[in-house]
């Protein structure tokens, strides 16, 4: 009789966020990608080849995308810290006290993740808050908000929302890098967990 997987209930909702937030992410860095690439301006001049062209969907449904894949990882992330608050207070208190006091050292592995962490907390910070400003704060129309990336009245905004969502994602692979072997464990025990036991034969 094969024994059914089994996996806590801790690591089972960690591994439910973490998905969310990923998948949050990964609909609003592609869809961030279509609007970095492919800016909706220049048609009159004739400098934006790609104008209007339609790339899978239709714009206003990258905008969509964008939006609702922002707001998932957003919200995710939220409950994530939510769930990991003790944690990130022990560690605030730990990076406190190697500040403070010259005997009390990290790992150099402990220190290479706890600036990826730090890196992708600033950079979700910056890209959260410039892209709720966005969508707020639109400009010229009830359509400027199709132009998440390109929108003429936000320069400074657009400028923070894109190349924060740039650094997101790449010190985000960097991240999934580091903890690829728990990602590839978890995952496997998690879908194995869903297989019920196999029952003896008679």
């Amino acid at each position: 009789m094969a024994k059914q997987v089994k996996i806590s209930a801790k690591t089972r909702n960690n591994w439910l966020i973490d998905t969310a937030v990923f998948s949050g992410a990964a609909l609003a860095l592609t869809s961030g990608a279509y609007f970095l690439l492919m800016p909706n301006g220049g048609y009159a001049g004739g400098r934006n080849a790609w104008y209007d062209v339609t790339l899978l969907f239709r714009r206003g449904t990258w905008h969509d995308l964008h939006v609702w894949g922002g707001f998932l990882m957003i919200t995710a992330v939220a409950i994530h810290l939510t769930i990991h608050w003790d944690w990130i207070k022990m560690m605030a208190k730990r990076i406190f006290n190697a500040v403070c006091q010259p005997g009390c050292r990290f790992a150099a592995g402990a220190k290479v993740n706890l600036l990826t962490d730090a890196l992708i907390a600033l950079s979700f910070g910056a890209t959260a808050v410039s892209g709720i400003i966005l969508f707020f704060l639109p400009s010229g129309g009830p359509r400027s908000r199709l132009n998440v990336v390109d929108t003429s009245g936000h320069v400074l905004w657009n400028s923070v929302h894109t190349w924060s969502g740039v650094s997101l994602g790449l010190v985000a692979l960097v991240h999934i890098w580091i903890h690829r072997r728990w990602i590839t464990k978890v995952t496997r025990k998690f879908f194995q967990s869903l297989v019920p036991a196999l029952s003896p034969t008679t």
